[in-house]
């Protein structure tokens, strides 16, 4: 007999499942077991791999062991970071400044109870100023504006900024309207950091948030990174990269990726003082950025490399798995690949120029093995490069990397016990298994080779942003290697096919190379889809773009001068009235609810 509904009525705003959410241990001890018995795989799949009477053809061995090592080592340096997460960075100190974050009786008796914005933040007894960044290159000013509404709404009192490299009088006129200060630079050096550190010369705020132009900020960021400062020796606190636009299979795959990062890897680094910026969504202490000269400006990856002049110079850093603002993941091949290059240049540029295992850097050990893990982490995709020449290696010229003695089951059992255990650590940490992530791991090695090669050859990295107004480029324009790949890989399916006809024995090379064939044409037909829907919509837009102009905004103060740039105060200042307040709410609620 079921249960009858009850009409009680709602006690908050919470039902079963998202009680659930809210209530559910991070590291339930399923997780933990998944994740001990994924490195008693690891480990038994190593040592098969190199046990010399295992071996088989020299080339095709290579090939495997190096590609297969530099996975081994970079899934037990994250198991074992991830077990280490389960203590989180929140403490007795934290709790007492966020209870005495806000005077509630001088709120109270200023009238500004519905006001939270203007709430002034208290912090050791005395009141702070904070600054909100948001650099922005020439995106979308409706996505500027929905991130800079945002922010002006932060609970706890604040200045809001918009630092335009883009040079947009739209962009100058939206900060206007908001109630923002607005900096425009008359050089671009240093590109994002080289614009925060322009502004840190105008800004004196103790502490300054970054956010990027697509990362909406929640109304309680401030609240929930803020009282980490009462430790004088933090530096930074760091909140995840969430994205709200999964709409497209580039999107999912791009998002889905980082999930294990974000959920569990960056928290672990905690306990080892080495979680590292990621560039938006991050709040720091301006102290700390002036002890290392500034944010880092020689490298596109100037969040990983400021982390590494932090710590170096003996700073605490703070990660929280908290979802605090939520952003825009790459939706197209163009952005995908440019983003994941420029992320993948900076580390690549650790690695090769600042290693972290030198005794010239002054890192503890565990910080030492946490960046070397950073500086390499991309190595892992080159890895499938390499694997997607094995098969082909033994259907023209019949060389395999393991003993013929060897037999299928044997070989599996052990290969096995490394990948699926991946897989099912994957899978219980997002809830279903994302194909998305398997094709574009299994496709992004150009990539990555490209990153290697610029960082070795010291090759300056253009900054693009996320998204953009302009009309993309085809997608094949970006994927030509992977193209030429798949046609190798096509014609080799064919030939082993016959082969093994011929032979009346379907053979595991087919089988790995017909899967590797697949999982590219999957990539073919989402390139084919992007550039049709791409040029379908640029299509629509040229033929209904409206006339536009530039709105007009009233007052507008004359610029002040900052040496390298111009700087526009608020109109008539920086508190915005209540009008723009209901702007701001209304815009978080439509991308955050």
């Amino acid at each position: 007999m079921s249960r009858p509904k009850h009409d009680y009525a709602r006690v908050d705003r919470h039902v079963p499942r998202t009680r659930r959410a809210e209530t559910a241990n991070p590291y339930p001890p399923v997780l933990i077991l998944i994740t001990l018995v994924a490195t008693l795989g690891i480990l038994r799949y190593a040592a098969f791999l190199l046990t010399p009477g295992n071996r088989g053809n020299l080339l095709p061995y290579l090939l495997v062991v190096t590609a297969e090592l530099i996975l081994v080592a970079h899934a037990l340096l994250s198991g074992w970071t991830i077990l280490t997460g389960t203590k989180g960075p929140r403490d007795f100190p934290f709790y007492e400044a966020k209870t005495g974050l806000f005077d509630r009786k001088a709120i109270k008796a200023a009238g500004l109870k519905n006001r939270p914005e203007l709430w002034p933040i208290v912090m050791d007894g005395r009141e702070i100023t904070v600054d909100v960044f948001i650099p922005v290159y020439g995106e979308d000013p409706a996505v500027i504006r929905r991130t800079a509404a945002a922010a002006v709404a932060l609970q706890g009192r604040h200045r809001t900024w918009i630092l335009d490299d883009g040079r947009s009088e739209e962009v100058k006129a939206l900060a206007a309207e908001l109630g923002c200060f607005y900096i425009r630079r008359l050089s671009g050096g240093g590109a994002k950091a080289g614009n925060i550190n322009h502004a840190l010369s105008i800004a004196k705020g103790e502490l300054f948030c970054v956010f990027d132009a697509d990362f909406v900020p929640k109304p309680n960021f401030l609240v929930e990174t803020v009282p980490f400062f009462v430790d004088e020796h933090v530096a930074f606190v760091q909140t995840p990269q969430v994205y709200g636009n999964l709409r497209s299979m580039i999107a999912r795959g791009a998002g889905y990726m980082q999930t294990v990062f974000y959920k569990f890897v960056q928290s672990g680094r905690n306990h080892f003082n080495a979680a590292f910026c990621v560039g938006t969504n991050v709040i720091y202490r301006r102290a700390a950025v002036d002890d290392v000269g500034g944010i880092y400006t020689d490298s596109k990856s100037e969040d990983v490399w400021t982390s590494l002049m932090l710590h170096e110079r003996g700073w605490r850093t703070i990660y929280i798995p908290t979802e605090l603002a939520v952003g825009d993941a790459p939706e197209t091949i163009e952005a995908y690949t440019k983003q994941q290059l420029r992320w993948a240049t900076g580390g690549f540029e650790i690695m090769l120029t600042h290693n972290p295992l030198s005794p010239r850097h002054k890192l503890t050990m565990d910080q030492r093995l946490m960046y070397l893990v950073t500086a390499t982490h991309y190595l892992t995709g080159i890895a499938p490069g390499l694997l997607l020449l094995v098969p082909p290696l033994e259907i023209f010229f019949d060389l395999r990397p393991v003993n013929l003695d060897i037999s299928l089951t044997t070989w599996a059992i052990y290969y096995a016990g490394f990948y699926l255990m991946q897989i099912l650590l994957a899978f219980y940490t997002l809830g279903s298994f994302r194909w998305e992530v398997l094709m574009l791991a299994a496709v992004s090695f150009p990539i990555y080779l490209q990153a290697l090669f610029n960082a070795f050859v010291g090759k300056e990295q253009k900054w693009h942003v996320t998204g953009g107004k302009n009309k993309p480029e085809s997608p094949f324009n970006f994927i030509i290697p992977q193209v030429l790949t798949f046609v190798f890989l096509a014609l080799t399916s064919v030939v082993a096919i016959w082969r093994d006809i011929d032979n009346s024995q379907l053979t595991l090379a087919t089988g790995w190379n017909v899967t590797n064939t697949l999982i590219l044409a999957v990539f073919m037909v989402v390139a084919f889809k992007e550039s049709t829907r791409s040029r379908r919509e640029h299509r629509a837009v040229t033929v209904n773009a409206p006339v536009t102009s530039i709105p007009e905004v009233a007052a507008t103060p004359e610029p002040v001068s900052t040496g390298d740039g111009w700087l526009w105060h608020p109109v008539p200042s920086p508190t915005v009235d209540r009008d723009d307040l209901v702007l701001a709410r209304r815009a978080q609620k439509e991308v955050l609810a």
